[in-house]
């Protein structure tokens, strides 16, 4: 794996390093290599010389940032032909005095917005599509709660690392399956798909799999393993979708069921009712139809313009 040089912190950089950033404009359709020269220092990372090209060289370098702590995963893109996150890059991994050069270039298989940012549109359609929530057949029981599922030690541990994904793209980036199919649900996605399938508290495990057994499922797969390779919080999508494989194969020679899902503990003698939430956000009626909700974009005014937006449901 990639992963994080733990003593990269400790070791100076070069003390100038130039940074080739790949460029992108939209509305010519240019695109362009750009070169800055950095004064560098011990324990800063790429997002810091990014940033610092950006107040202090050219404020037109174009990127997303958020939590600069690799927990939001909004500052992905390929440093050095790798996709990572430039906050959790030290340039000391990445640069040397015999090659003091780092080239910056947006995350491949997004299609590019602007320089380094790019848009994440198809791959959170596709990571709604697994539905990644907790599903029960008693919505009643689910919505109002009459006590806590009991999951085993044993049972957390088995889904536990597919939990820490923080949905940065950057295994989608690595994927030589997702650059030659667009349609394909993708490493993330699947990953998601599977930690819901082995979660003891979910109960529609079939319809899931059935989304995996899908022409652009688990199946695509070729099992490269970059996904794994460049994963930031050292999650395993590429054994995630191996697993999953291998389950639906049992499931349909007959060989395989979910063992029972976890039950609901006795309501604590201190249980207290859930809070009503707010009128913004009560539960959708089930008379609604969500999926055409969905789809119907709702228009809105913004600084004068017209923009659609489009409803998000969460069951």
């Amino acid at each position: 794996m990639v992963g994080i040089d733990p003593k990269a912190a400790t070791r100076t950089p070069p003390k100038t390093v130039v940074f080739r950033v790949k460029r992108y404009n939209p509305k010519s359709g240019r695109e362009w290599w750009q070169e800055y020269k950095v004064e560098t220092h011990r324990g800063m990372t790429v997002l810091d010389a990014l940033l610092k090209i950006k107040e202090e060289k050219d404020h037109t370098v174009v990127m997303r940032y958020s939590c600069r702590m690799g927990v939001c995963g909004s500052c992905g893109m390929v440093i050095n032909g790798v996709p990572r996150l430039a906050c959790q890059t030290q340039i000391a991994e990445v640069a040397d005095e015999g090659n003091p050069v780092v080239t910056v270039e947006p995350l491949y298989n997004f299609p590019v917005v602007r320089d380094l940012l790019t848009d994440f549109t198809d791959f959170f359609e596709k990571h709604r599509s697994v539905k990644p929530y907790l599903l029960r057949k008693d919505r009643e029981e689910q919505e109002e709660p009459r006590g806590q599922y009991l999951v085993s030690p044993e049972e957390h541990a088995l889904m536990y690392e597919f939990t820490l994904c923080i949905s940065c793209g950057l295994c989608y980036a690595a994927c030589p399956v997702a650059a030659i199919d667009p349609d394909y649900l993708g490493p993330q996605a699947l990953g998601y798909l599977f930690r819901y399938v082995i979660d003891p508290r979910d109960e529609e495990w079939q319809m899931r799999l059935m989304i995996a057994d899908s022409e652009h499922g688990c199946h695509k797969c070729h099992y490269a393993a970059t996904c794994s390779m460049v994963c930031p919080k050292v999650v395993d999508p590429a054994q995630a979708i191996q697993r999953l494989r291998s389950l639906l194969f049992k499931y349909k020679l007959g060989l395989w069921r979910k063992k029972k899902t976890a039950p609901l503990s006795e309501k604590p003698k201190d249980w207290k009712p859930r809070k009503p939430l707010p009128p913004e956000a009560q539960l959708v009626s089930p008379d609604v139809d969500l999926e055409r909700l969905e789809s119907e974009p709702v228009t809105v005014e913004v600084d004068g313009k017209r923009v659609e937006l489009r409803y998000t449901i969460y069951d």
